[in-house]
């Protein structure tokens, strides 16, 4: 049996598998370039589109806050800030929560069945539209926040956070809403990493006398931190283009406001409301519109790239 193992494994390939390697190769290849081709398309598609409304406003359109399509005047200040805002809001709610989440359900806090069932249900949030979502925080997130938000008007006013009170639609139930859109996302990534590390990374920490708690926050989860970073980017992604559930709670409004109780707008949400009935040089802006939150998207994916390498460096 040794021999006939030893002759089967010594034998040379034939043409066939040898290319039968090669087309496979070739094949991942192609698929690789297609998606960088499709990336290149989508921006040439949508700078072109922009190519009207770049060569008119320039730069300056993105600190200009006047939307006003009946003189073609376009400014897109107000809508970067909301589209900044309601990410932030919904990041600081659901990364906090979505780690500790995944730690709970990587570790052996509880038993396997239990855990299952938690899974199951954390993951199912993603399954559920986005205009349900929208339909839920319209008729039950912003009445049960509404005396939280008259409190924080009330005895915080002063701060420009909270210096509109909170009447219906606003960048505070959005980015709510967002959060919990987003945490599976952060949560199953997460919990991925942290499943996938060496189990001799955990017993080697618990054998030099650590704690649990020192070997979680100490060893696993720097161990498992690109990972974490890129789930987290994803949600961000997530968030930053979210249009249905933001449309229908970010209340749509034009104007710059630093109050995040005010309604607001963010960019995917311009582009969902115009679009339809856009022509002209209005069309041109709201292309010009999609390339700005493409580009700001790009800008974060690299500043987190940057953020995981100094982590990485930092540990090797």
């Amino acid at each position: 049996m040794v021999s006939v193992a030893k002759a089967e494994s010594g034998r040379s390939r034939s043409n066939a598998e040898k290319n039968l390697d090669r087309g496979f190769i070739g094949l991942t290849f192609i698929f690789a370039l297609s998606i960088a081709a499709i990336l290149i398309i989508i921006t040439l598609t949508v700078g072109l589109g922009a190519l009207d409304a770049l060569q008119q406003f320039g730069i300056p359109f993105l600190f200009q806050s006047a939307w006003n399509p009946v003189q073609d005047e376009y400014g897109i200040w107000p809508m970067i800030y909301g589209t900044m805002m309601s990410a932030a809001i919904a990041l600081m709610i659901a990364v906090p929560l979505g780690l500790g989440t995944a730690v709970f359900l990587s570790e052996d806090f509880i038993p396997v069945n239990i855990r299952t069932i938690l899974v199951f249900l954390v993951e199912l949030l993603a399954a559920i539209p986005s205009v349900v979502y929208g339909l839920w925080g319209i008729f039950v997130l912003i009445p049960l926040i509404k005396p939280m938000g008259d409190f924080m008007h009330n005895s915080f006013g002063w701060f420009p956070l909270f210096s509109t009170p909170l009447a219906g639609p606003g960048m505070l139930p959005a980015g709510l809403v967002l959060s919990i859109m987003i945490l599976p996302i952060i949560t199953a990534i997460a919990r991925d990493s942290l499943a996938s590390l060496p189990p001799d990374l955990r017993q080697a920490s618990l054998g030099l006398g650590a704690t649990r708690w020192v070997t979680i926050f100490r060893v696993l989860l720097p161990a498992a931190f690109s990972g974490i970073v890129g789930g987290i980017m994803l949600a961000l992604g997530r968030a930053m283009g979210e249009t249905m559930a933001a449309t229908m709670l970010i209340g749509n409004s034009n104007k710059m406001s630093l109050s995040i109780l005010a309604p607001g707008n963010t960019i995917a949400s311009l582009m969902a409301n115009q679009f339809p009935e856009a022509s002209g040089l209005q069309v041109s802006a709201l292309m010009y519109a999609g390339l700005i939150l493409m580009i700001l998207t790009l800008v974060v994916n690299v500043l987190a790239e940057w953020i995981v390498n100094q982590v990485k460096a930092k540990y090797d």
